[in-house]
């Protein structure tokens, strides 16, 4: 797959191959420091797989309302879940249609989904927990630095 390889390289991202017809993309991002974006090429497609968060552990329905309402205005994938309630975006495009330009726009709609929607899915899915986690953190004096988008779940003192 010597074209899927240089379109990666001309987009200057990181990558790996990870079997004859599938790479591994890295995206960097901002809430979700980083997205792992799986690219199999399949006979006539592109399919695309990139994890965005584990299953919630409380409000499940109410985090899937809210990603099946988003997919109605999304581009190239959509939030699904696995059988184990993991929440994943996929999509498939036609093969024909992959240039530089279309996986750009792609990789870039991943990116923007799965940051975009993190911290809301944490906070709807793990809010018990990011607050147990402040408590604990608070407890014993640990740096709550990457607790600051949960700042508003801090239990009061």
């Amino acid at each position: 797959m010597a074209d899927m390889e240089q379109v990666l390289v001309e987009l200057d991202v990181e990558w790996e191959r990870t079997g004859d017809r599938s790479y591994l993309v890295t995206l960097p991002g901002t809430h979700k420091l980083k997205t792992s974006c799986n690219l199999f090429v399949e006979d006539h497609a592109l399919r695309v797989e990139a994890f965005v968060v584990r299953c919630p552990e409380q409000d499940a329905e109410r985090l899937w309302r809210l990603l099946l309402r988003r997919n109605a205005d999304m581009y190239g994938v959509a939030f699904a879940i696995d059988d184990n309630g993991d929440v994943y975006l996929s999509g498939r495009l036609p093969l024909a249609t992959i240039d530089t330009t279309e996986l750009d726009r792609l990789l870039g709609s991943v990116l923007t989904y799965a940051d975009g929607v993190f911290d809301t899915a944490l906070e709807i899915g793990f809010a018990e927990s990011i607050r147990r986690e402040w408590r604990w953190r608070l407890s014993r004096g640990e740096s709550t630095r990457n607790l600051a988008a949960f700042e508003h779940l801090r239990p009061a003192e």
